[in-house]
């Protein structure tokens, strides 16, 4: 479909079966968009029932399914019942924060005495470490869970295994064949695990470890003999769904259901943490996948990244409003400082992008770029100009590297297989994202290995992607109730995209800048009706300038539905992602359901 896109992209739209549309809008008495939403994503009519209703009860598989769950879970009940100290090692991002916080709840709920460890990014690097077990050796601990790490952390936990700590893994990053000799390792993404939960990310393992250990101890009568209330887990699922969210894992199956429910928990505001964090940023409408993964989540990341690593985990994990106000605000003031660096090195690093944009994967690196920010500028870029991306900040003759990938080259496998080859010291990863230290004299056929291992996939980097609408619609469908049928299929995210609309023939009647970046505007469309309009960091871009020009021009706008609550008032905008000029697009949502 040749459109004039301000972006360059070609605007596709989804394919969809008529005959399907209407068998499911019969069956299942469904409106016209969201049985064309459902058709476009190919839901099989028997599970169309359980898509659009998601509940924990539906999706839970039995735990045992994990390799090493059933060992694992005998061994923490052995430790719980010789009342042994229980350390938990975690990572420092959201995945481990949460992960961190999950364990240390339950144990606080029963009442369990356990120590936990959160690496320093920069002084320690990622995952166990000697320094880090000795230190939970000291204080007396016994057995250690690694939570969101420890699969290729071979060094650490043999050393535990040699000072007689049974360590147990949960993690969710990609393995090799050999692991290392903790107790046990469960971890979907275990070359020899054939449980198809490869999708979890570690705090959804680690929710399932504790349903399995939970079961466990009812089955001992174990709450009854020590007088203590049986936990309620679906209250933990606030801290499940963040973890998935902000991992970016795909929202399909398990993770759909938990992010489902999570979301619902969230709105209650038990987790003390939470709360303070969703009360700082102003958050008063109901929390969404977009205020965690754009609000919350950077800020528990950013203690991992700027600050104290510890921070994330100890304020999901703390009962006392002061202190927890005093780690959410530092959080906070971390994210600012996060955000002034992120700026600088974006720019600096962008300067070094110009003889490189021919590369089909930028590897960039340079001295003591910050490491708590290199992940994120890799992000950056990798959105940027649409290709896998490795920065690797310098120190000495060694450089600690993060990558992005976009969908089709599975860098942490990259990363695994150039670990093989000895061309790093260590690293791992999942599809999407990884890191990695490499000596300085191996860049240059890192880059080799890594331009070879791109080649071989096929993907063609000279095409614009494509930007995939699901349908054109009236601009009378920006409304509450077109939005609720659309929502129907939420939670959005990895695996279940946001639906992307277009909307033709529209005029510009005001447009203002705010934030210093994002545009707002007001258009006018063919009907009569007037559509409120967003369009994010567009002030300096062809967007921006269409929206801020009024010259009484027409012009089709596409992207997708949001919802503004503010002071109980709930209004639907359209948050702009491309404009074209010109084309008559087929496909038209009609006007009777919009």
């Amino acid at each position: 479909m040749n459109t004039l896109s301000v972006s360059g992209k070609d605007w596709i739209l989804k394919k969809y079966n008529q005959e399907n549309l209407s068998l499911i809008k019969e069956t299942f008495s469904l409106d016209e968009i969201t049985s064309k939403l459902l058709s476009i994503r190919n839901i099989k009519k028997k599970e169309i029932s359980s898509f659009l209703n998601p509940s924990i009860k539906n999706f839970l598989p039995n735990p045992n399914n994990l390799i090493d769950m059933k060992k694992s879970t005998l061994r923490a009940v052995d430790a719980i019942s010789k009342n042994e100290k229980i350390g938990i090692f975690g990572d420092y991002d959201v995945d481990g924060a949460t992960s961190t916080a999950l364990l240390g709840n339950y144990f606080n709920e029963l009442n369990l005495n356990y120590e936990i460890y959160i690496p320093d990014r920069r002084k320690e690097g990622y995952g166990p470490s000697i320094k880090g077990i000795n230190e939970l050796i000291d204080k007396k601990v016994r057995i250690i869970f690694t939570v969101d790490c420890g699969t290729l952390s071979f060094e650490a936990i043999n050393f535990a295994k040699k000072k007689k700590i049974d360590v147990i893994v949960l993690d969710h990053h990609q393995s090799e064949i050999k692991l290392p000799e903790a107790f046990s390792v469960i971890n979907p993404n275990r070359i020899d695990d054939k449980s198809n939960l490869q999708y979890l990310c570690a705090a959804g393992v680690s929710f399932m470890f504790l349903v399995s250990l939970n079961r466990a101890l009812r089955s001992k009568n174990w709450f009854t003999t020590k007088n203590i209330n049986e936990p309620n887990l679906i209250d933990y699922l606030d801290l499940v769904s963040l973890g998935t969210i902000c991992d970016v894992v795909p929202l399909i199956g398990l993770n759909r259901a938990i992010v489902k429910q999570g979301l619902k928990v969230i709105k209650l505001k038990k987790n003390l943490g939470l709360k303070t964090l969703l009360d700082l940023c102003k958050i008063e409408s109901t929390p969404s996948i977009y205020h965690l993964g754009y609000l919350i989540g950077p800020r528990i990341n950013a203690g991992g990244r700027v600050g104290k690593c510890s921070h994330g985990a100890n304020l999901l994990l703390n009962k006392d409003p002061k202190n927890s106000f005093k780690l959410a605000s530092e959080l906070d003031q971390y994210n600012k400082e996060r955000q002034l660096l992120e700026k600088d090195l974006l720019q600096k690093i962008l300067n070094e992008t110009k003889n490189h944009l021919n590369d089909p994967v930028l590897i960039l690196s340079g001295p003591n770029w910050h490491e708590g920010i290199i992940g994120i500028v890799a992000a950056r870029l990798k959105d940027k100009f649409d290709k896998p991306v490795i920065i690797i900040s310098l120190d000495g003759n060694i450089g600690k590297a993060s990558a992005r990938s976009i969908i089709g080259f599975d860098i942490g496998a990259v990363i695994i297989a150039a670990t093989q080859e000895d061309i790093l010291l260590k690293g791992g990863g999942h599809k999407m994202a990884g890191g990695f230290s490499i000596k300085v004299e191996n860049i240059e056929k890192l880059k080799d290995f890594v331009f070879r291992k791109f080649k071989n996939i096929n993907i063609d980097l000279t095409t614009k992607r494509p930007l995939l609408i699901d349908s054109v619609i009236s601009p009378s469908a920006v409304n509450l109730e077109f939005y609720n049928k659309v929502e129907i299929l939420s939670p959005f995210g990895s695996g279940n995209p946001e639906p992307k609309f277009i909307i033709e023939d529209v005029k510009t009647i005001n447009g203002k800048i705010v934030g210093e970046k994002h545009v707002k505007s007001i258009l006018s469309g063919k009907d009569g009706s007037t559509i409120k309009c967003i369009a994010f960091n567009a002030v300096e871009k062809d967007i921006g300038a269409y929206l801020l020009k009024k010259n009484n021009k027409s012009f089709n706008i596409a992207g997708k539905l949001s919802l503004n609550e503010w002071k109980g008032q709930s209004n639907v905008e359209f948050i702009i992602d491309d404009i074209s000029v010109n084309k008559t697009f087929k496909n038209m949502v009609p006007s009777s359901i919009g």
